[in-house]
């Protein structure tokens, strides 16, 4: 048996639907000889393998797609902020290691945290000058709180300090 492979598209003007259809033709040979046996079961593989999708159908499976994405792609969308918070405690902890650092080699707590990224002839920059902001692109805020004591804030999400997103050390 010889197989050929085809494409039909008929377009229904008056039912405005088009029906797309891929086939397979089977044949016994590439001259006209064979039984009526063979070209009953011919026509009968052809037949099954001719049915095809028509547009309404195809439209219908990309909007059942597209109804499924909307839906799982928003639960997976809040991880995003989840995962900035977590780095910008991760920074806030570095940043504090660094300055607890910085006053056992100096004395002091740093004035701000610009200072951690100078280098001296007695020590080497503690921090990088990049890793002064939190996930979100906002600069870290520093205060020494007493002798022995400072926070180290973020605005948080909404980029507003002093609001209750805040994160700090």
């Amino acid at each position: 048996m010889i197989f050929n492979h085809y494409i039909k598209i008929r377009f229904n003007p008056k039912a405005k639907s088009c029906k797309i259809n891929y086939g397979i033709m089977a044949r016994l040979s590439n001259h006209n000889g064979g039984t009526s046996m063979d070209n009953r079961i011919a026509k009968r593989i052809a037949r099954q393998a001719a049915t095809g999708f028509t547009l309404v159908e195809l439209l219908l499976v990309i909007t059942i797609l597209g109804i499924l994405a909307a839906m799982v792609v928003p639960k997976f969308g809040g991880q995003s902020e989840s995962a900035r918070i977590a780095t910008t405690r991760s920074s806030i902890s570095g940043i504090a290691t660094a300055i607890s650092t910085y006053e056992v080699q100096v004395g002091r707590f740093p004035d701000s945290l610009e200072d951690l990224t100078v280098e001296t002839e007695t020590r080497g920059a503690l921090l990088d000058k990049n890793n002064l902001a939190d996930a979100w692109g906002n600069p870290l805020q520093y205060k020494k709180l007493s002798k022995f004591k400072f926070e180290i804030r973020s605005a948080g999400p909404d980029g507003q300090m002093g609001s209750e997103d805040d994160i700090t050390n």
